[in-house]
């Protein structure tokens, strides 16, 4: 089975075989030049296919069902908004059925998720296998908010396709302390969503400016608020106080937000990936131990809740496309 994560300029691909083997380590990835329309980008993914399937020593007869994964907004069914999206900016792209335009490319059948719900089941799967049935919580921090539900073993897609979008879950966020006065906007126009607390932008566009105003001499202070975000990742891990305020802001977020996910869902894991924790393994336990510390006082039968963080964060898509792709296979007797 092939995993096929497609972004907006590279598309990455890996193969997972019936046993559940990963057989490409690491990126895979070739251009996908989706400015350029549907056909060309279509043409694009089946040559790098073509390519992978070579690195992985494997023939395209072998590859049974392809996942594909994508950025949103899409359907469940992998329908394109008519809307476009940032990442598809051709007009031929709206409204675009990208699942059933690439099955009669590649002549295989094929799935769809959208890249958060992917990451999602890759996590999900790195941890209880791809036959658990097992309910897992996923919050992928990157210059947005990604993540997903995996209920049984499943993911939550929705009626829409919106199942999984975490990022524009509201939480109480005046209980996070040391924060009076911060007024956290999401681009989506809520206040208070946890993307607007937790993610790269929320850095630039509310925490950075809001703590600059307690450290007026830092070193980010004469920088751009967009550029300064991107150090702080760096700075807190070594210990930088004011970016370390930031990020407990931060975890704490996630704490709040996974206390509500455990009283909906009671779930048997969390996950936190992205390239915020993509860090040295003594920043990454200080991030869940703030995480945990920022959420309220659970039930004794729920405190014992693991909070995991996403191995292969960058291959993340990709495979959990693959294991979409791996569960068709099984369900339909195609392996």
């Amino acid at each position: 089975m092939a995993g096929i994560d497609l972004g907006g300029t590279a598309v990455n691909y890996t193969f997972v075989d019936n046993q559940e083997r990963w057989l490409i380590d690491g990126l895979c990835e070739h251009p996908a030049r989706s400015k350029e329309g549907p056909d060309i980008c279509l043409q694009q993914i089946a040559d790098g296919l073509a390519m992978a399937v070579a690195k992985a020593g494997v023939d395209i007869s072998d590859v049974v069902v392809v996942g594909l994964d994508t950025p949103g907004p899409a359907s469940s069914s992998g329908v394109l908004s008519a809307r476009g999206s940032t990442n598809f900016v051709h007009p031929a792209w709206a409204g675009f059925d990208l699942r059933e335009a690439l099955a009669h490319k590649l002549g295989k059948p094929v799935t769809y998720l959208n890249d958060g719900n992917a990451g999602a089941l890759w996590g999900h799967f790195a941890i209880f296998g791809a036959d658990r049935t097992a309910t897992s919580i996923s919050a992928i921090v990157g210059t947005g908010l990604g993540g997903g539900v995996i209920v049984d073993g499943s993911v939550v897609k929705g009626r829409s396709g919106f199942g999984g979008e975490l990022g524009h879950v509201l939480i109480p966020y005046h209980s996070i302390r040391d924060i009076e006065g911060l007024v956290p906007e999401c681009n989506c126009g809520r206040i208070g969503d946890l993307e607007s607390l937790c993610s790269l932008t929320a850095i630039g566009r509310s925490l950075l400016p809001f703590f600059l105003k307690r450290y007026p001499n830092h070193e980010l202070a004469s920088m751009d608020h967009v550029s300064g975000a991107k150090r702080v990742r760096g700075l807190a891990e070594r210990g930088d106080p004011m970016c370390r305020d930031i990020f407990r802001v931060q975890a704490h977020a996630l704490g709040l937000f996974f206390d509500e996910m455990i009283n909906t869902f009671d779930p048997d894991a969390l996950i936190v990936g992205g390239g915020a924790i993509e860090t040295d393994p003594a920043f990454r336990q200080w991030v869940r131990d703030e995480i945990r510390a920022g959420m309220p006082a659970q039930r004794q039968e729920q405190a014992d809740i693991p909070i995991h963080i996403m191995p292969n964060g960058d291959t993340a898509g990709a495979r959990g496309a693959a294991i979409e792709a791996l569960k068709l296979a099984r369900e339909g007797g195609l392996i």
